[in-house]
C-alpha cells in the first residue's frame, strides 16, 4: 500500500485518497482542538473550572444521573476552597450551574481521545497510514493523553489553599493545547497539499521571514493573554490605549522583575497590549509585501485571511478590555487568538520554496 501511494503521488503530483481522508481527519481533529479551548476559555471566564474537584478519567465520562450521585459530588465540592471562600452557601442549582461547563470541558476532551484513536487504528489496520507517518501519529495522541494529566495538575493548584488556578499551569496547559494544534494542523496541510504551488520568486524568503516573525509574536502574545487570564489583569485599566492616564502605568515592571512579568497585574497587562499591537504591524506588513508577488489563489485566500483576522482580534481584544471582560466578548477573543494562529502558520506553509528539480 504504502509502494502505491508513493508511485501515485509520483505520478500525479497529488495526495493519494487515503492521504486526502487522513488529512480531512487531522483537519477535524484540529478543529475539535480549537473548540476545546474556546470551551476552556469560557470555564474559566465563568469561574466554572474548580467545580469538580475529583479526577476520574474513565467514570468520568458519565455526568451524575441520579440524585444520590449530585448530592456525592456537591459535598465534595462543599469542601473547596472556592466554595469555602467565593460561593459559600451556593445551592444545589447554582452549583450545577457551574458545574455543566467544567463537565463539557472534561467531556470535551475525552471526546477528542476516542475521535482521534478509533479512526487512526482503523486507518493503521487497513494499511492506509505510510510507515514515515504512523510515529508522528502515535507521537500526537501520547500529547493528547498527556494534555489530560496537565490539565488535572493546574486544576489542582486551585484546590489546596487558595480558589484560583496557577497562571503558569494554566499557561502550560493552553500552550500544550497550541503545540498539539499547531503540529495535527501541519501535518494535515503536508497531506492535502504535498507540493508547493507559489510560482518562484526571490521575495519569498523575506516574506516568509516576515510571517515566522508573525507565528513567534503572535504565539507570544498568547502566551501572555494566558497570564491576563490567570491573574485576571483584564479586569483592570479598562481603558485604551491610556493605562490609568498614561501609556506606560505607574509602577511598571516592579522589583523584581523576572516574576512581576508574570504577576504583577498592570505589567502583564501592559505587556500583553504592546505585543497585540506590534503583532498587528507585523501582520500587516506581511500581507502587504505578499500583495508584491504572485501567488496562487488559495495561499492569497490565506494571507488575506491573515490581515482580516488579526485586525478582527486586535478590535475584540480592545473591546473586551473597555467593557470588562464580559464572557461573550472575551471567549471570541480567546477563540480569534486560534484562528490568527492559524491562518499565520498556513501563510508559512504556502510560501515555502519550491525546490529544484
Amino acid at each position: 500500500m504504502v509502494s502505491q501511494t508513493a508511485q501515485q503521488f509520483a505520478t500525479t503530483g497529488r495526495p493519494s485518497a487515503a492521504n486526502r481522508a487522513i488529512a480531512a481527519w487531522l483537519f477535524t481533529m484540529a478543529a475539535m482542538i480549537l473548540i476545546m479551548v474556546s470551551i476552556g476559555g469560557i470555564t474559566r471566564l465563568t469561574g466554572s473550572g474548580l467545580s469538580i474537584v475529583e479526577w476520574r478519567p474513565l467514570m468520568g465520562f458519565f455526568p451524575p444521573l441520579s440524585d444520590a450521585e449530585w448530592a456525592r459530588i456537591f459535598n465534595l465540592y462543599q469542601t473547596s476552597p472556592q466554595y469555602q471562600e467565593v460561593n459559600t452557601g451556593i445551592t444545589l442549582a447554582g452549583f450545577k450551574a457551574i458545574f455543566w461547563w467544567e463537565w463539557a470541558h472534561r467531556f470535551w476532551g475525552r471526546l477528542i481521545g476516542i475521535a482521534f484513536f478509533l479512526p487512526f487504528l482503523w486507518f493503521l489496520l487497513r494499511r492506509k497510514i505510510e510507515l514515515s507517518l504512523a510515529p508522528r501519529l502515535l507521537v500526537l495522541f501520547i500529547l493528547g493523553g498527556a494534555q489530560g494529566v496537565l490539565g488535572w495538575y493546574m486544576v489542582q493548584s486551585g484546590l489546596v489553599d487558595i480558589p484560583e488556578v496557577s497562571q503558569y499551569r494554566l499557561a502550560a496547559h493552553l500552550m500544550a493545547a497550541l503545540v498539539l494544534y499547531v503540529a495535527l494542523l501541519w501535518t494535515a496541510l503536508q497531506l492535502r497539499h504535498p507540493v508547493p504551488e507559489t510560482t518562484p520568486d526571490r521575495r519569498l524568503s523575506g516574506i516568509r521571514t516576515l510571517a515566522i516573525t508573525t507565528l513567534v509574536l503572535v504565539t507570544v502574545t498568547i502566551l501572555s493573554g494566558a497570564f491576563v487570564a490567570g491573574t485576571d489583569a483584564g479586569l483592570a485599566y479598562n481603558t485604551f490605549p491610556l493605562m490609568d492616564g498614561s501609556l506606560v502605568p505607574a509602577g511598571y515592571l516592579p522589583q523584581p522583575w523576572y516574576t512581576s512579568a508574570f504577576e504583577d497585574i498592570a505589567t502583564i497587562q501592559f505587556h500583553h497590549r504592546v505585543l497585540a499591537i506590534v503583532s498587528l504591524i507585523v501582520a500587516i506588513a506581511t500581507w502587504w509585501r505578499s500583495r508584491w508577488i504572485v501567488l496562487v489563489q488559495r495561499a492569497r485566500r490565506v494571507a488575506n485571511g491573515l490581515l482580516i483576522i488579526v485586525c478582527l482580534q486586535v478590535t475584540l481584544g480592545i473591546s473586551t478590555l473597555i467593557f470588562a471582560v464580559p464572557v461573550p466578548l472575551a471567549a471570541a477573543h480567546q477563540a480569534g487568538a486560534v484562528f490568527l494562529l492559524t491562518a499565520t502558520l498556513w501563510l508559512i506553509y504556502e510560501l515555502r520554496t519550491p525546490k529544484r528539480a
